[in-house]
């Protein structure tokens, strides 16, 4: 099956489709029921009331999906009735605008899931805003949004309640494509004709995917009490096949050395080129795996890779034989890397296949879950300690309801408009549906401006694609059964693409739209030109807001993520030490110290992509940031080599000397690097708790002596690091 064709079939397995089919079911299942009992304009409310809440509907344990969408129906029921009647007066209209847009976007300080609540309550003010009901109407229609927003809720929770391991099934499936594709780019650096900067950049990119999908994974597996406390083989199966694919991800991180030199030494053997087939052979069994996890198949058919292996540890040691000068030591230790991904892989696939597996019911975990997830608090003093220009969030408060405000009055001033229709010659009065210039700006105006900017983008190519789309098919298509076919389908891609692809999302959702109002008794032409206009005039008071209004760039914040992942790394390395010493660390400690390098230096990744997508001039010693970023991924892909080597088998069971004299001056350049960013020390022990032996061998065994260069490059890439750091503050 070739990649194209598995990445279709892993898209109609995925949590993404699985999401737009039930959310298009959510909202278009009242208005098609209570069509049928001639009650169309209930339905098309019961559906408004559905499409506020699926907002919230986002992925994550099932007890936060409930209690988000029950606190986001509370706030629907009370907000329509509110705008219901301030509606009445276009003053206490604009105060509700400018109070609600204030206080529901300062809901980011608690996360993106009240986030997400508080885009909810704004969508249903502004879609209230136009509504013409009677102040006797307002509390009926009110309650019928509620009902809405409760039907959707219950569908929600009923489909979660019928298959409950089915969405950690598919996020953990989809995390290990997407290590898959992260060890494909790694098998790349082997190969004779690759550009060793440009590959960096390419994993720098993929491992924020990796990183963000790994903490989606966590907070379904280890905050669900289904999966993590019910001794069910189904959950138990989902949580240490995770806790097994993270430690592979390491290990593939672990595969991680001098690329230049190495080519420099060996590229002439072809024994790179090797290397890079059987990771990307690797990497095709394990995309089998994840594509069986995926579609919940069996799969039957692992390949066997001892015969590949040998033919590999042949030719390196046919590499030393060939020239005795060269030590081929790192060749080996790749061989080992390898075997224990080979390893890895064949554990994971025998828990979906071995009659053994019914052991892991068995098995007792070695971690404590529950400290691998963020725990968010809702502790209101967050909230005021959050009001003041210092804040991120309340910059960004400020800045919507002061763009909301004025977007009301342009919305207002444009109907009394007129424009020319060059299409049909008459006269049109924009405004009628001119709350999208405000469901725009909610939707663009991000906390921070790359954000903005980039969602403005999309939107603008979504919305022009999506209009001409759909305006074709209103055009030339007259069956009333295929344009409803059309937006049956044109909703569910909307939905499925939300947050897998807001470009694609956009472009599917406006022709379902015009389709829709079609059917309402609008004329499609009209709506398609109104709905352009009124996003371009959006788009356009989004995106100068974002530049002018209190403007939050990355430049200004990145330093924190710089001293947040120097901060881990020293951690992670003191934690190495300590395992080398045999200090009994606990398995918990070391592989929170290891998931927060990989979660920072994420961030850091993503933070540095950010700022490069502002305007130049705001951009502060971006050169310096990159060059961190790159050294910071090739530091921690060394940690993830010495942690392996450490807890290897064949080292002596007191570290050598050497070795805890080049991690003590590692960890006090790193600890003199985050004092300068404003950051905390980490005290190295790890020397004290060994007690020297006068009798210990002098000479380093072979293993020793690749251990103690790894040791020393990491402390050639700390000093690099260093005095970038130097760089970027001066």
């Amino acid at each position: 099956m070739n990649i194209q064709t598995r990445e279709i079939k892993s898209f109609f397995y995925s949590q993404y489709f699985s999401d737009g089919l039930r959310i298009s079911l959510g909202i278009l299942l009242p208005t098609l029921i209570m069509a049928q009992f001639n009650l169309f304009q209930t339905g098309l409310t019961l559906s408004l009331g559905a499409l506020c809440v699926c907002v919230v509907d986002t992925p994550g344990p099932t007890m936060h999906k409930r209690n988000a969408m029950l606190i986001c129906n509370a706030c629907i029921f009370v907000i329509a009735i509110i705008t219901g009647f301030a509606r009445l007066n276009l003053y206490t209209l604009g105060i509700e605008i400018a109070l609600f847009s204030f206080l529901f976007s300062m809901f980011t300080v608690y996360g993106n899931r009240a986030a997400s609540v508080g885009t909810a309550s704004l969508l249903i003010m502004i879609f209230m805003m136009d509504k013409a009901n009677k102040p006797d109407e307002v509390l009926g229609y009110s309650a019928t949004l509620l009902a809405g927003g409760i039907w959707y809720m219950l569908q929600s929770l009923l489909f979660f309640q019928i298959r409950p391991y089915r969405a950690a099934q598919q996020a953990l499936g989809e995390n290990m494509l997407d290590v898959v594709k992260f060890l494909r780019i790694k098998a790349d650096f082997y190969r004779n004709d690759v550009d060793i900067e440009e590959n960096y950049r390419k994993l720098v990119s993929h491992q924020i995917q990796v990183s963000q999908h790994q903490d989606i994974v966590r907070e379904i597996l280890f905050k669900s009490r289904v999966l993590v406390r019910e001794s069910t083989y189904a959950s138990r199966i989902l949580v240490i096949t995770f806790v097994d694919l993270v430690d592979l991800y390491e290990q593939i991180m672990a595969t991680h050395y001098d690329y230049k030199d190495i080519h420099e030494k060996f590229g002439h053997t072809g024994v790179l080129e090797d290397i890079a087939a059987l990771l990307s052979h690797m990497a095709d069994e394990l995309d089998n795996i994840g594509f069986a996890i995926l579609s919940n198949t069996r799969y039957n058919k692992q390949i066997n890779f001892d015969k590949e292996l040998e033919q590999l540890k042949t030719k390196i040691d046919n590499v030393a034989k060939a020239d005795p000068a060269i030590s081929n030591l790192v060749l080996k230790k790749i061989l080992i890397n390898l075997r224990d991904l080979n390893q890895r892989m064949g554990d994971i696939f025998n828990y979906y296949n071995s009659k053994s597996s019914n052991l892991l019911l068995e098995k007792k975990p070695d971690v404590e879950y529950s400290k691998f997830v963020t725990h968010q608090e809702y502790d209101p003093k967050i909230f005021f300690d959050n009001l003041t220009f210092s804040s991120a969030a309340f910059k960004h408060a400020l800045r919507v309801a002061l763009v909301c405000i004025f977007g009301f009055f342009v919305t207002k001033s444009a109907e009394v408009l007129v424009f020319a229709d060059y299409i049909t010659g008459r006269k049109l009065v924009f405004g009628h549906h001119s709350y999208w210039v405000l469901l725009t700006i909610i939707v663009i105006l991000k906390p921070g401006y790359s954000l903005s900017k980039q969602r403005n983008l999309q939107r603008l190519i979504g919305t022009i694609a999506g209009g001409v789309i759909g305006v074709l098919i209103l055009v030339f298509v007259h069956n009333t059964v295929i344009q409803f076919i059309f937006l049956v389908v044109f909703m569910m891609g909307a939905y499925s693409f939300q947050r897998l692809n807001y470009v694609v999302s956009v472009i599917l959702m406006t022709p379902y739209v015009l389709i829709l109002f079609k059917f309402l008794g609008v004329g499609h032409l009209n709506i398609a030109q109104e709905r352009i206009v009124d996003t371009i005039i959006g788009s356009v008071i989004a995106f100068f807001a974002s530049y002018v209004l209190f403007p939050s760039w990355e430049s200004e914040v990145i330093t924190e993520s710089l001293r947040d992942v120097i901060y881990a790394n020293t951690h992670y390395l003191v934690k190495i030490a300590d395992t080398m010493t045999g200090a009994g660390i606990n398995t918990t400690d070391y592989k929170l110290a290891r998931k927060e390098v990989y979660v920072t230096s994420a961030n850091l990744s993503a933070a540095f992509e950010r700022m490069t997508s502002e305007p130049k001039r705001k951009q502060k010693k971006s050169k310096e940031v990159h060059k961190f970023v790159v050294l910071n991924h090739i530091l921690s892909s060394y940690l993830a080599t010495v942690a392996s080597s450490a807890s290897s088998s064949k080292m002596t069971a007191k570290p050598h000397p050497d070795h805890l004299k080049l991690i003590r001056r590692s960890v006090a350049v790193l600890n003199e690097t985050d004092k300068k960013l404003g950051g905390k020390t980490i005290d190295f022990t790890a020397d004290k708790t060994t007690t020297p032996t006068p009798e210990a061998p002098v000479d380093l065994t072979a293993d020793e002596k690749l251990l103690k260069e790894q040791l020393g490059f990491i402390n050639k890439i700390v000093n690099d690091i260093a005095k970038v750091t130097d760089n970027y503050l001066t």
